[in-house]
């Protein structure tokens, strides 16, 4: 088995983090492969990062990545990707929405021949609101893009180091996402999703249906899918140039 490194976001998760923090250690003990985990807080206005300090006394092979002010979901996770030094690299929210044992049926669909493993949540224990946005998202995303997986905004992927050599990631928010999997799609990476079981938020605050978060994730998507044709078009003349 390669390496892996667990990348969990935070940001105002004091309720949370710490259970998130021990429940991914100890399956990653079981897992018998080397492990490293990087939580990383995102300019928390609560006792976050201290708590986290607190975890890297006493949690093996546990980092902590900080910076302020907050840069976002998708800023986090872009620091944790840069700070993640294994073959393999799994994300997962610090909020206890997801049982982190089920990486095993992520690691199963990997060694099947996937670049990227997204979960999909078989069960959306969420309010009506945010399910009515995650649809007319998804929705939006397939008509741009075609179809990357049935619940693009899944907080619980993995995906090979190497993904990141060839695709760029930019968006600070919640078009993270999104810029993984059609940038890697395009790219011929293959994705394979498995079912997730998604658990109702029992403390601290979603951010994710906050209306300028969600304004600014429709902004990026129209900048990303002009982006991303730039950058195609770039690499096949690269690669024609190359070939000549």
């Amino acid at each position: 088995m390669s390496s892996l490194s667990v990348v969990l976001p935070a940001y105002n998760e004091e309720a949370n983090v710490e259970s998130a923090v021990e429940q991914v250690s100890a399956v990653a003990q079981q897992l018998g492969m080397d492990y490293e985990i990087i939580l990383v807080n995102d300019g928390s206005a609560d006792r976050t990062g201290e708590i986290a300090r607190e975890l890297t006394q006493r949690i093996p092979n546990f980092r902590l990545v900080e910076h302020y002010p907050n840069r976002g979901y998708g800023g986090s996770l872009k620091a944790g990707f840069a700070a993640a030094a294994k073959d393999l690299i799994a994300f997962v929210p610090a909020d206890n929405q997801f049982n982190f044992s089920e990486i095993n049926q992520l690691l199963e669909s990997l060694l099947d021949g996937a670049d990227i493993v997204s979960g999909y949540r078989a069960e959306r224990q969420d309010t009506f609101i945010r399910k009515l946005y995650a649809f007319g998202w998804n929705t939006l995303v397939r008509l741009l893009f075609g179809y990357l997986c049935r619940d693009i905004d899944c907080g619980f992927k993995l995906f090979r180091r190497e993904v990141l050599e060839h695709v760029t990631l930019v968006s600070d928010g919640a078009m993270i996402d999104t810029e993984l999997l059609a940038g890697a799609r395009a790219r011929g990476f293959r994705i394979l999703e498995v079912p997730v079981t998604h658990l109702p938020r029992m403390a601290g605050e979603a951010t994710g249906a906050n209306f300028k978060v969600i304004a600014k994730a429709f902004r990026d998507l129209v900048r990303f899918r002009q982006r991303l044709s730039r950058e195609l078009q770039e690499e096949k003349h690269k690669s024609n140039s190359q070939e000549e």
